[in-house]
């Protein structure tokens, strides 16, 4: 006891323990040491007792204090030896925790003595070293202690001490011998229980069917490290850490599926953690107790130096022995940096990552070992090596160059201190850049690439462009990367990170600073393939997890190195980050993989672990997968530090900055962007090289300024914007494109006019020459004419002889052909003969071919031939004239001739005889070939040839008569040929001449026609030249005018265009003012570099057209300039717009403009959002997206970025995981309806930022068109007509002068022939002519129109004035949420119910007071009494700032106080009276406003007057002593109200409140100080069907029974018709079906406490909305009752479109009782029969009940405890009163006031003295004075209940009351009101500054 009672008192926990937490892990420490199998218990007593003593003492003291921390080790020290001296002596030197006992010897020794020897092995991966140390073995020996008990051990520290790395150590040490088995838990912020369970019964056995535990033989530790990390739940509770508890409290956990109890045992929990902080939370003592606690102290310097030394020490082995001498300096030099850094550059929000710990000083040297002896040939190399790797771990993460200088600076205080030399600053970081790498030889496999440092930067440049090009050209998504030197070094550091084993980057920067690309190019460069998941619709965590195995195949299974890019936009639900906080730990992700899913895995990865030699059990493998997985994965994260998120992940996800090297990424440097746009401006044409530089110089300038007018924008309007080195790079590419575009654009338009010019000069100079030519033809034509008349007569002479020639030879032609056609009839019929005869010949000649020499010594070597051989042979000799028999036969064939003979036998002339003596031969019937050639086929051949014989020869015989017959015919036909020759070539003559007359003749007359046509032509020509040049003779001037105009504009496209992509690229966010500011500044900047551009450059003028301005207007975009340049930025910028859209004025005019187009409206909520845009994208169709969040959904990135590829002749993009058509035709739009939304860098990239907010002058405009179609519906409707006429009129003038030049561009050859052309050309001008004439007479009518429109402007300026305030109380409460669409609904009911007069002033005079008083009643009745004064006080204000009654530096005199220097130097005549802060405001108002130039003189003259003004009552009515000032003219002009108000906010700050009432009830009238309260009768009628009623409820207000009375007097009884709901968990489903029965029948729906409803919020939107756009259907009668407190979540939109009601207490006595008063109806004020007590104490129980609820504004002493009485208080108080005074004859006072005090009101009051009070306070009110006219509540005599008269007399009463009660009501000194007042006011002002852009200026 006295060691926990010394511990608690005089030592320090980092994880508190229990007193029973630490006597166990005592008590189980001795159980362990004093097991037989440690301890001896053979040896005699005398040796075991004071051994077990000194066990006993180191049990003690590791027991009760290792949980402490090392701070305390002394005091503790001091307190063992001590109280300890008599059992154990420690040897002197150290702390008792240096010792050990030796149980052999039995005596302390320091544990310095058992630790092991380091021995360096370069086989050995750096991350698997462990040099041993004393901390390293003792607390390794205190785990296995530990665990041989099965006692839980829990390890603390500072993170980086090595808690991980020990335990880990030692369970694996303990695996064989002990029969361990290990497993790894890594929590995070984000560790579900879930997880955590299923992992650790993945690893158990199943023993029986609810008893699990380790395989037989074994146990299981479960380490979990960073046990504290997981995040609290809304309870408080961290569930993994409860589910642990549960384990080591019960032994088990809970099936989480069947819900049964699961038994686990052999299962110990080991932990680690760092001490709470920082994202670590405080871990409950119920799970602590079960732990033995060790607090591992931080390595001492010298622990951390002889780890260091021996690593390093053996690794530089290699070198040569001279690099020995620099182990000293590196390990030195290196402890200092970490020492000096950690101690010195402590995190803050803004730089949350600069928590360093052991592990970044462990990166250093692991930097250090990648260099190889070769690459590192001198020491110097290895010190700027060591600067080189300090700076990558260190100095990258550094966020501003006040940190960098620092580092740097210490970096060359220790280089000079340490190493061999002396450096400067310059000579290490200014004249060198030190850089290292292994991509220096381009093409190197990984395994041969050598760390080496880089000697040149721009060396290393140009292999990075090398690389580049490489990638380029491999890559279907080519990057064009600009390498300055910044990101050149971010490239190298990259490469640095993947070419380490396991090395892992955390890469920081806005969005668009090129982390993605320097990582892509990176991976390429380190030969690594870069991996990125694709987020689709619904991508979630298992889809997540499906892209993590894959990561893990490629890595594992395939042994490939991969770089997984993984960039915050990505993270869907922070679980992802949960799982790479795991992988980068571990390498293991819990419950990746299901079991069958890892035993497939493991049969594929089972030939690798073969392939090593290890055993192939489970665990082995499942390790080893692990770890080849863990070496290949190199993990990449790009994080933006803008938002809380990077600070958040960083606390919970301590891997991300443990486990990663971070490279922090700093806005571009001026000269990194001078250079991207000298890269990408170099070929551009800009005139000259001097206006290129300019314009690179004006790019840097324009990205400059916008960062800063950003920062300005933030700090005036809190609106974030920001500006990425991407919206840079699109301002440059937007550059190029729109200047060539636009040179393109007025090169065609000027060389149009200039080619019109030209065809004019043209015509002018032919019609000169025509008119010569005309008269020169005349007389020719005459001469022609005769000599064609004569040539006639001759040609028809001849013609006549031809004609005779011709009969007659037509008659010879005639007979010569007949004869021809008998000729050809003869030789037709020989040839039909001839044609049967020929195939047999043929065939036997072919068969005779075939013979040879074979077949024919076949024939003859027969010695007697077979019949039909003889037969044939006989056949053949008859032919060839040679005897008949076979020896003949033989001859025949013996001769060498024989073949010939047959084949060049004369058939034509066989002897008759021959033919005869054949034909027996012939004629038999069995000589036939088949026959033959049955006994031989060579004879067959020649059976076949003499049957081709007898065959040709009786063919020959017919044939020779017909032969003869045709030789003569044809000797007859050819004499007939000849004679027919004769004539014809007679014929030929005397045609050819008769030709040649009449050629002569045709070529006579053309000639005279051409020249009758030459001359009629040139007549034309001459009279359609008058036409032309009449027609265009004006147009003429104007075109040249044109044309040179267009010249000196393409001069000056450079800075215009420059500034118009400027303006596209960068403006959209700013409101008008800040982007005139720009603009100015930018125009300024070109001119002063000597730019060419125009002074009055501006975006409209530069991109814009009119006519398509106009058609923009008529389709509702409003007419001012923002709005118009909202359009353009709109429709002309290169990434899609987002419109920030509170008033759906860019909505509205989207929907106009595409709706021709077929355009499509969908939200993000929609379910089927994502299947409507592919198909929009398919067919071309416009999108618009409506209510975009602060988030923009991640699936719509590739539309976003137009990530459209080629694949043959398709465009396509791949949305999701399919790849879609792209119709070019697609646009994009998005809307929000957020007011000020914060959209990240990560946004702002991706898409064309545009503010659409509606400018003060389009809203007026729009008023204006509302009340002139009210009030003049003939001048609006005319004003409409007009300009749509004049919009169309104008169109078509631009389309007819298109068409005239086109045509004159287009004509061919002499124009004059064009006679089409011409007459269209005069039709143009003469309609063109009518239309210029009609815009002039329109543009005249125009303008008289608008004067008379411009009569009702100010009605127009005051609702645009009104509206603008209303929509600033957004800013002061969620619920003030007002659309312009209602606003202008209000604005038109304002129109139609306020008075008529057909006098035009009195009207407008009508009209501005309705306006103002019907806005202020709508919205005053959805205010809080609290901000009613300062809507009122905001609406006066504005309208007298607006007319100037109220100048810009009074307004800020109120608001803000003096601001700048100090304007002193009068004296202040009363310091005891006016402070020093009074004092300084009067000298600035005398300093810097006129009126107030005499206020130091007139308080130094009159200062009794001045404080009698001070010091009175009622300074706000009365008038202050200083009269006014003298102007010029020695006029006295006199204070005005404002004034006065500023007066006093400088000597009685506290009446402001007061003062700012009487200021708005004298400028505006007593109702605005006093609203009326609303009633549900007048609300009612205010209501419909589409418009949900919305009532804001605060703390005691419910007005649930108002509501209920109400619908029952309109006859909707509760329960039947009006159905009550209270939403909550499970409600929304039951309300949605009310609702949507309600809406067929007609009740009423009350939907209460909506604000706790938050999941359902969205449904009510979406249901609203279907009711107020009529798309649901519903019954007139129906309507929907909201009730909600304030809230957020509450949508928006239900907001902006309901009715809003507040109800709450009202705010002062007066409104109190007005409340009560107005609330009740006739028939309640009359109901009882004892009318006069009745009236009088109803009236004294508002009062008690106002009195009561007002006195909480004054604090502890209004009441000790703030009670929240309501209305539910007075009316049961009221039915009390009513029922006594109609039960009882006289008024029982002693049971009212029992009643009323001590149970209706009282039964609130805790309090003894409250209830003391309030019973006090109400004797004052319920007594029987009361019923006393003459009785008074107060002193002053102004409050009493009025006597017992009807309820609007009572009314009226209340009506005169104070509006502000003075303290005495209450029974108060008048002081006590002083603080609230003075709160109240400064509350007042508070809020109004909220709401005011804010100025610069200090003071």
């Amino acid at each position: 006891f006295e060691g926990i009672k010394f511990i608690r008192k005089s030592c320090k926990e980092s994880i508190p323990s229990v007193d029973i937490n630490l006597v166990t892990s005592l008590t189980l420490l001795l159980e362990s040491l004093l097991h037989p199998d440690r301890l001896d218990y053979k040896k005699p007593w005398e040796e075991l007792q004071p051994l077990i003593g000194k066990i006993f003492v180191f049990c003690f003291m590791w027991g009760l204090g290792g949980n402490m921390n090392s701070s305390a080790w002394d005091f503790y020290d001091e307190m063992i030896r001590d109280r300890f001296a008599a059992l154990t002596s420690f040897p002197p030197g150290g702390v008792v925790f240096d010792y050990y006992v030796d149980m052999k010897e039995g005596v302390m020794k320091n544990w310095e003595e058992v630790v092991p020897t380091f021995n360096y092995d370069k086989s050995v991966p750096y991350f698997e070293m462990l040099v041993p140390t004393m901390d390293t073995v003792r607390f390794s020996f205190l785990l296995e202690v530990n665990l041989e008990v099965n006692k839980s051990v829990l390890f603390t520290g500072e993170t980086g001490v090595g808690k991980s790395v020990i335990a880990v150590d030692s369970l694996q040490a303990q695996t064989e011998p002990k029969g361990l088995l290990p497993i790894l838990l890594y929590f995070s912020a984000q560790t579900a229980a879930l997880e955590t369970q299923i992992l650790i019964e993945s690893k158990l056995e199943k023993k029986r069917k609810t008893r699990f535990g380790a395989p037989y033989g074994k146990k299981i530790v479960i380490f979990v490290d960073d046990v504290n990390m997981p995040a609290r739940e809304t309870y408080g509770a961290q569930p993994p850490v409860e589910l642990l508890r549960q384990f080591l409290d019960f032994g088990g956990f809970y099936d989480r599926k069947k819900l049964f109890w699961k038994d686990i045992e052999d299962v110990t929990i080991c932990a680690a953690c760092a001490p709470p902080g920082g994202g670590r939370q405080e871990l409950t003592p119920r799970f602590v107790r079960h732990f033995s606690l060790f607090n591992i102290p931080p390595p001492s310097e010298q622990c951390t130096k002889t780890i260091l030394s021996s690593i390093l020490g053996g690794f530089l082995n290699d070198f040569q022995k001279e690099f020995q001498t620099l182990l000293k300096p590196v390990v030195d030099s290196s402890m200092e940096v970490f020492t000096r850094i950690a101690q010195e550059l402590l995190p803050t929000p803004s730089k949350s990552h600069y928590t360093f710990n052991l592990r970044d000083l462990s990166k250093v040297f692991q930097g250090l070992l990648m260099i190889t002896p070769g690459s590192c040939p001198t020491k110097e190399v290895f010190m700027r090596l060591w600067i080189h790797e300090s700076c990558r771990v260190f100095h990258d993460r550094l966020i501003d160059d006040i940190d960098k200088t620092y580092f740097l600076n210490m970096l060359v205080e220790l280089v000079s201190k340490n190493f061999d030399g002396s450096y400067s600053y310059e000579e290490l970081f200014v004249e060198r850049e030190i850089v290292f790498g292994d991509f220096l030889k381009i093409g190197l496999e990984r395994e041969e690439r050598k760390y080496e440092e880089v000697t040149e930067i721009d060396k290393m440049i140009k292999i990075l462009e090398e690389y580049l090009e490489e990638y380029n050209l491999s890559s279907t998504s080519p990057m064009n990367l600009v390498f300055f030197r910044d990101a050149a070094k971010h490239a190298s550091r990259l490469a640095r990170i993947l070419a380490q084993p396991r090395g892992n980057a955390m890469l920081v920067g806005v969005g668009g600073s090129g982390k993605q690309s320097s990582t892509r190019f990176a991976s390429y460069m380190a030969g690594m393939k870069c991996f990125q998941i694709e987020l689709t619709r619904g991508y979630g965590t298992n889809e997540f997890r499906e892209d993590i195995k894959n990561l893990y195949k490629t890595g594992g299974i395939d042994g490939e190195p991969i770089v997984f890019l993984f960039t915050d936009t990505q993270v869907v639900n922070e679980g992802f980050l949960e799982d790479i906080n795991n992988l980068l730990n571990s390498g293991e992700v819990p419950g990746l993989y299901p079991e069958d899913e890892k035993n497939r895995l493991m049969t594929d990865f089972r030939p690798y672990v073969q392939s090593l030699g290890l055993p192939e059990t489970k665990d082995v493998m499942w390790k080893t997968f692990i770890n080849r997985v863990r070496d290949n994965l190199h993990i990449v994260l790009c994080m933006s530090p803008v938002g809380e998120a990077f600070r958040a992940r960083c606390r919970q996800f301590p891997s991300l900055i443990n486990c990663c090297t971070i490279d922090w990424f700093n806005e571009w440097p001026a000269a990194a962007l001078m250079s991207v746009a000298q890269y990408f401006l170099q070929s551009i044409d800009l005139g000259s090289d001097e206006v290129r530089q300019s314009v690179c110089e004006m790019c840097v300038k324009i990205h400059t300024s916008v960062a800063d007018m950003s920062d300005r924008f933030y700090n005036e309007l809190r609106r974030k914007f920001y500006t990425t080195p991407k919206s840079y790079l699109d301002l440059i590419n937007l550059y190029i494109t729109l200047l060539g575009e636009k040179r393109t654009e007025f090169g065609v338009a000027r060389d149009r006019l200039l080619n019109g010019l030209n065809k004019l000069e043209e015509t002018n100079v032919m019609v000169d020459t025509m008119k010569v030519d005309l008269a020169e033809l005349q007389p020719i034509l005459k001469e022609k004419s005769e000599a064609t008349a004569n040539l006639l007569i001759q040609v028809n002479k001849d013609k006549a002889e031809a004609q005779t020639v011709q009969e007659k030879v037509a008659a010879d032609e005639a007979d010569v052909k007949r004869q021809a056609a008998e000729t050809k009839a003869i030789a037709d019929d020989a040839k039909a003969d001839l044609d049967e005869a020929l195939p047999a010949l043929e065939s036997a000649v072919q068969s005779l071919a075939a013979l040879n020499k074979q077949d024919i010594t076949e024939i003859k070597s027969f010695p007697k031939p077979p019949p039909l051989v003889q037969m044939t042979m006989e056949a053949v000799c008859t032919l060839l004239q040679e005897k008949q028999d076979w020896d003949t036969a033989k001859k025949v064939l013996s001769d060498n001739q024989f073949m010939k003979r047959l084949i060049e036998f004369d058939k034509d002339n066989i002897p008759d005889r021959v033919i005869k003596t054949l034909k027996k031969y012939i004629d038999n019937p069995v000589y036939t070939p088949d026959q033959v050639g049955k006994q031989s086929n060579a004879a067959k051949s020649l059976c076949m040839w003499s049957r081709a014989m007898d065959v040709y020869h009786k063919v020959a015989k017919v044939v020779e008569p017909k032969r003869q017959s045709l030789a003569e015919a044809e000797a007859v036909l050819a004499n007939a040929n000849i004679k027919l020759k004769a004539k014809q070539d007679e014929l030929k003559a005397v045609v050819d001449r008769v030709q040649a007359l009449e050629n002569s003749l045709k070529q006579a007359e053309e000639d005279q026609a051409s020249l009758a046509e030459q001359a009629d032509m040139t007549a034309k020509r001459l009279q359609r030249a008058g036409k032309l040049t009449s027609a265009l003779a004006d147009e003429q001037i104007r075109w040249k005018e044109t044309a040179d105009t267009i010249g000196e504009d393409t001069k000056l496209l450079v800075g215009n265009v420059f500034l118009g992509s400027a303006c596209i690229s960068y403006y959209g966010a700013f409101t008008g003012m800040y982007r005139n500011e720009l603009v100015a500044a930018w125009v300024g900047g070109c001119q002063e570099l000597e730019i060419p551009v125009s002074g009055d450059c501006t975006l409209r003028a530069t991109l814009s057209n009119p006519v398509e301005v106009r058609e923009w207007n008529i389709w509702g975009l409003p007419t001012d300039n923002v709005s118009i340049d909202n359009g353009i930025l709109t429709t002309r910028g290169k990434r899609w717009p987002l419109m920030i859209d509170p008033q759906a004025q860019g909505n509205s005019w989207v929907k106009s403009m595409e709706s021709k187009n077929g355009l499509r409206v969908v939200k993000l909520t929609d379910g089927n959002f994502l299947r409507t845009l592919e198909n929009s994208i398919r067919i071309g169709n416009p999108v618009l997206i409506e209510d975009i969040g602060e988030v923009v959904d991640p699936a719509l990135e590739p539309v976003l970025l137009k990530q459209v590829f080629k694949q043959g002749n398709r465009l396509l993009i791949r949305l999701g995981d399919s790849d879609v058509d792209f119709d070019p035709n697609f646009k994009f739009y998005m809307t929000t309806k957020l007011p000020n939304p914060h959209y990240l860098p990560e946004t702002c990239i991706k898409v064309t930022i545009i503010n659409f907010t509606v400018t003060r002058k389009g809203l007026e405009d729009q008023l204006l068109g509302d009340v002139v179609r009210y009030e003049r519906p003939d001048l609006e409707e005319q004003k409409d007509r007009l300009v749509v006429s004049i919009a169309n009129d104008k169109k078509q003038l631009k389309d007819l002068e298109d068409k005239i030049l086109k045509l004159l561009k287009e004509s061919q050859g002499n124009i004059l022939d064009d006679e089409v052309l011409i007459n269209t050309l005069n039709n143009s001008k003469v309609t063109s002519g009518m239309i210029q004439g009609r815009v002039k007479e329109a543009e005249v009518t125009e303008k008289e129109i608008n004067d008379a429109r411009e009569l009702y402007r100010p009605v127009a300026s005051q609702g645009s004035i009104i509206y603008f305030v209303i929509a600033d109380l957004s800013l002061i409460g969620p619920m003030y949420q007002f659309s312009l669409v209602y606003f202008s609904k209000l604005f038109n009911y304002c129109l139609e119910a306020s008075e008529k007069s057909d006098d035009l002033a009195t009207r407008l005079q009508n009209l501005e007071d309705f306006v103002q008083d019907y806005m202020f009643v709508s919205v005053c009745r959805g205010l809080f009494e609290e901000h009613k004064l300062l809507f009122s006080f905001l609406m006066c204000s504005a309208k007298f700032r607006d007319s100037g009654d109220i100048p810009p530096m009074e307004w800020s005199f109120l608001l803000r106080g003096p601001t700048g220097l100090d304007a002193g130097g009068d004296v202040n005549p009363a310091p005891e009276k006016i402070t020093p802060l009074m004092w300084k405001d009067v000298c600035f108002l005398k300093a810097n406003i006129s009126v107030f130039s005499g206020l130091v003189e007139s308080l130094q003259n009159d200062l009794d007057t001045w404080f009698q003004w001070i010091e009175s009552e009622e300074p706000y009515i009365e008038k202050p002593p200083l009269e006014g000032y003298t102007n010029e003219d020695g006029e006295v002009i006199p204070l005005t109200e404002f004034q006065h108000l500023v007066l006093l906010k400088v000597f009685r700050e506290e009446l402001i409140c007061l003062g700012a009432t009487n200021f708005v009830g004298k400028k505006l009238g007593q109702e605005f100080t006093e609203p009326k309260p609303w009633n549900l009768e007048e609300v009612f009628g205010d209501t419909s069907s589409g418009t949900p009623v919305i009532f804001i409820l605060s703390t005691g207000a419910d007005p649930t029974s108002m509501l209920q009375r109400f619908s029952e007097k309109k006859g909707w009884v509760p329960g039947e018709r009006l159905h009550m709901i209270s939403l909550g968990q499970g409600q929304g489903p039951i309300a949605e079906m009310l609702i949507s029965k309600a809406c067929k029948s007609g009740d009423w729906v009350c939907l209460q406490n909506c604000h706790l409803a938050t999941s359902w919020m969205l449904k009510l939107e979406s249901i609203v909305e279907g009711l107020s756009n009529k798309v649901t259907e519903c019954h007139d009668d129906f309507r929907l009752w909201l009730t909600s407190m304030p809230a957020k979540t509450f949508p928006v939109l239900v907001l902006q479109n309901g009715i809003k009601l507040t109800n709450e207490p009202p705010k002062g006595v007066k409104a109190n009782v007005k409340r009560t008063f107005f609330d009740m109806s006739t028939d309640q004020y009359d109901t009882c029969s004892k009318q006069y007590a009745w009236k009088k104490l109803l009236f004294s129980l508002a009062f008690f009940h106002a009195i009561i609820q007002e006195r909480r504004k004054f604090g502890p002493l209004g009441w000790n405890i703030r009670y929240e009485f309501n209305t539910s208080d007075i009316e049961c108080s009221m039915m009390t009163l009513h029922m006594f005074l109609e039960e009882q004859e006289q008024i029982p006072w002693a049971a009212l006031s029992y009643v009323i005090g001590e149970i209706n009101y009282g039964g609130r009051v805790t309090d003894d003295l409250d209830r003391r009070c309030l019973l006090s306070i109400l004797r004052r009110y319920v007594v029987e004075k009361v019923l006393d006219d003459e009785y008074k509540y107060s002193t002053s005599g102004k409050y009493y209940s009025p006597e017992a008269a009807a309820l609007e007399d009572t009314r009226n009463y209340i009506n005169t009351l104070p509006p502000v009660e003075a303290p005495e009501v209450f029974g108060m000194h008048d002081n006590a009101n002083i603080t609230f007042m003075l709160n109240d006011a400064r509350t007042l002002l508070g809020r109004v500054l909220a709401i005011q852009p804010r100025e610069g200026g200090g003071g």
